[in-house]
């Protein structure tokens, strides 16, 4: 995704490219494949825009998730945590709760879901699949500590 279609997405929804969303934008984009905490992001963008404060982080926050340029994820009762939108395709992430990489998967349950949902009275309009678990390196780490 790029700086126009960020654009382009926002303004179609009646949002502006401000400069404190860009540095918000720009700090999800230097660590793609990550996911991140509102204080990370916090810290990383007040270097690139000293008046941000952490307000305005959750508010831009909200807003991109809105607009569907940040997906948010909850990591076993933490804070939840950030990331870039990179894929308009239906996928679901794996993510490593030592260093908060995320990986794309997918695979997605609901296929094999779905056929018990029609014998249900209930209309599902959104879902969520998260893995968690630790990555290779951070796997290793933890096997050369034991």
């Amino acid at each position: 995704m790029d700086l126009n279609e960020v654009k382009n997405n926002l303004k179609s929804q009646g949002y502006k490219l401000t400069n404190q969303r860009r540095a918000i934008l720009d700090v999800l984009m230097d660590y793609k494949g990550h996911v991140l905490s509102v204080e990370e992001i916090y810290e990383k963008t007040k270097e690139r825009h000293s008046k941000t404060n952490v307000s305005t982080i959750y508010r831009n926050l909200e807003i991109l998730e809105n607009v569907h340029l940040v997906h948010r994820i909850n990591m076993n009762g933490e804070a939840s945590k950030y990331k870039l939108v990179c894929n308009d395709k239906h996928h679901h992430h794996i993510i490593c709760k030592d260093c908060g990489k995320s990986q794309i998967i997918d695979f997605c349950p609901l296929k094999n879901i779905n056929d018990e949902l029609k014998e249900e009275d209930f209309v599902l309009t959104d879902h969520r699949f998260e893995l968690y678990g630790y990555c290779k390196e951070c796997a290793k780490k933890k096997n050369e500590q034991a």
